[in-house]
């Protein structure tokens, strides 16, 4: 994949509020909303949690898991570079009567004094950096984030799951747009190149283009073991069904020692 140098003062497309206020409608539908609460129950049993324990949202965008995580009674902190997702998250929080705790700040430099016991990171958030070292440095930082014992949760598309499911384009309705996506291959499987239109019918028409960096899964347990963790495994789903030809994502689950 083209590599890019990165520096404090680059604004990279995910840090942009525009392309999020624009996009956000489409790519959180109420299917994704609606598997937030079983999203949930799933990180809590996985994480062995109860109520009380401390959990950071890493990217936690508009909160859809972070306000059912901490419906369950969890300490829960979100972290996310979009002032406008964090506001909204804060609304969702009070409009359920949840405390929740939101931290507007970059995770490639995110420091935290609380030490959690779980972090997770979910729905395809990670692999869209400039660099493979931008990506570590999220993954450092959360490992950084947990308490000894602590558990981390990462779900994002994978080399695997790319090649699964992939598809040249679709063209659909949804949130009163006209949706035209269009994808393709970056490099040999590097990554997978996203090109997406929407149109509300009414002359508002916007168009993004983003790649995500696709890792398999052996290499991004290899990678989160060499940054500290004691073990890390794939599976295929939060049930914990194994990361085999029947995978609908992937789930990985580290230990911090």
């Amino acid at each position: 994949m083209p590599q890019k140098n990165y520096s404090k003062t680059s604004s990279e497309w995910f840090e942009k509020e525009d392309f999020w206020i624009n996009f956000a409608p489409i790519m959180f539908d109420d299917a994704r909303w609606a598997e937030a609460p079983d999203v949930a129950e799933y990180v809590m049993k996985i994480a062995g949690l109860q109520a009380g324990d401390s959990v950071l949202d890493a990217g936690c965008g508009l909160g859809r898991i972070s306000v059912e995580l901490a419906a369950l009674g969890l300490d829960v902190t979100g972290v996310d570079i979009i002032q406008a997702e964090l506001d909204a998250a804060a609304e969702s929080a009070a409009a359920e009567g949840v405390p929740l705790k939101l931290v507007n700040a970059d995770l490639r430099t995110f420091k935290s004094e609380q030490k959690f016991d779980c972090a997770v990171n979910l729905y395809t958030s990670f692999g869209y950096c400039d660099t493979v070292e931008e990506d570590m440095l999220i993954l450092k930082s959360i490992f950084d984030s947990l308490r000894a014992g602590g558990t981390f949760i990462l779900e994002c598309t994978s080399r695997e799951s790319a090649v699964k499911y992939f598809t040249k384009g679709e063209e659909f309705d949804r949130a009163g747009f006209h949706v035209t996506t269009d994808f393709g291959v970056v490099g040999d499987w590097e990554g997978l190149r996203s090109h997406w239109i929407i149109d509300d019918g009414n002359g508002k028409r916007v168009e993004h283009e983003f790649i995500q960096r696709l890792y398999s899964a052996p290499d991004l347990c290899k990678r989160l073991c060499e940054i500290g963790f004691a073990d890390a495994h794939a599976y295929g789903e939060f049930d914990l069904t194994p990361y085999d030809e029947n995978l609908r994502t992937m789930i990985i689950i580290a230990n911090k020692a």
